[in-house]
């Protein structure tokens, strides 16, 4: 038996942009998606005012807007440079946070928790995990300035 390949299928409608509904302008770019694979996905308002069909997002970068919306159709990151990954796994999070999307904003706090080597790191990504609500990234943060303290503090 083949193994599943849905994600295939819904990366190539992604890619070919067949019977979208819906476009987003971010950044200056502009994104078509289709309704209910966004609705299946996340369980907030993606469509603007009562599902107009375009939505301005001028918050995230479109790099970021790209990836989010590649994880909703094919369930996977997308592969990014290792210097852009705490950037992208940021703006991910953001994002998640905003559309109702747990598992990838748990993937994206799990992807920060790496990254907390340094106290500005540290510090920084604790008022994230503060604004977005993300417990285990607020304590991984508190745990390192905490063993840290010595090298960190005053």
């Amino acid at each position: 038996m083949r193994p599943p390949n849905q994600h295939l299928h819904l990366g190539h409608l992604l890619a070919n942009q067949v019977g979208t509904e819906v476009e987003f302008e971010v950044g200056g770019d502009l994104f078509s998606a289709h309704k209910c694979i966004l609705a299946s996905q996340s369980t907030a308002e993606f469509f603007g005012q009562a599902g107009k069909g375009s939505c301005a997002d001028r918050r995230h970068g479109a790099e970021v807007f790209k990836a989010l919306l590649h994880f909703i159709y094919t369930d996977a990151l997308l592969e990014v440079h290792e210097e852009d990954k705490i950037v992208m796994a940021q703006g991910l999070l953001v994002m998640a946070d905003r559309y109702a999307m747990e598992r990838l904003k748990l993937i994206c706090a799990d992807m920060l928790c790496s990254y907390i080597n340094d106290a500005r790191t540290a510090i920084t990504t604790l008022d994230l995990a503060d604004k977005h609500g993300c417990r285990r990234l607020r304590e991984a943060c508190k745990k390192f300035l905490t063993d840290n303290f010595a090298r960190v503090g005053p």
